[in-house]
C-alpha cells in the first residue's frame, strides 16, 4: 500500500485521431524517447488497417476489448505461504495489459511472414479482433489461472 496518495496523471490524446488508446499505444511502443518514430509506426499501421476495414479505430477497440482481461491474480502472503488471489482488473489496467500483450505478441512474430513491425502489429490486431492470436491466448491463460485460484478469493485485502 502506498504511504501517501498520488495524483493521477492525465494523458493527452493523440493529435491525428484524438484517441486516448492510440496515444497510449504510441507511448508503449516508443523506445529511447523517440516518439516521432513510434507515431510514424502507429499511423502507418492505421493506414494499413484502413485497407482491411473501413473503420480502423473500431477494429482497434474491438481488439483491445477482446484482449483485456476481467480477472487476474495477485500474490498475497499469509502465514508463511503465498497464495494467488484472483482480483478484478481496473479499467486503466485492462487497457495497459491489453496494449502490452498486443505489442508483445507482435514483437514475437517471425520475420518470415512480415518484414516490418507495423505489418506485425496489423496482423496481431486483426487476429485479436477475430478473438484469435497470441494476445488472446495470453488473456485466456490469465483468466484460467484466476479461475483455478477462485478458492482463495476470500483472502482479498
Amino acid at each position: 500500500m502506498p504511504r501517501h496518495s498520488y495524483k493521477k496523471r492525465v494523458f493527452k490524446k493523440d493529435k491525428q485521431f484524438n484517441s486516448l488508446e492510440i496515444a497510449k499505444l504510441i507511448n508503449y511502443i516508443m523506445i529511447n524517447g523517440k516518439k516521432s518514430v513510434a507515431e510514424g509506426l502507429i499511423y502507418k499501421m492505421i493506414d494499413d488497417l484502413k485497407k482491411q476495414s473501413d473503420d480502423p479505430l473500431k477494429l482497434l477497440h474491438l481488439a483491445i476489448e477482446n484482449v483485456s482481461p476481467i480477472h487476474e491474480v495477485k500474490p498475497r502472503r499469509l502465514g508463511g505461504a503465498s497464495y494467488l488471489v484472483p482480483t478484478e482488473v481496473r479499467r486503466e489496467r485492462k487497457l495497459k495489459l491489453a496494449l502490452n500483450w498486443i505489442i508483445d505478441a507482435a514483437r514475437a512474430r517471425t520475420n518470415k511472414e512480415f518484414h516490418t513491425f507495423d505489418q506485425k502489429l496489423v496482423a496481431e490486431i486483426v487476429e485479436a479482433s477475430k478473438n484469435q492470436g497470441a494476445a488472446v491466448a495470453k488473456k485466456a491463460q490469465t483468466e484460467k489461472l484466476a479461475d483455478a485460484n477462485k478458492a482463495f478469493s476470500h483472502l482479498k485485502w
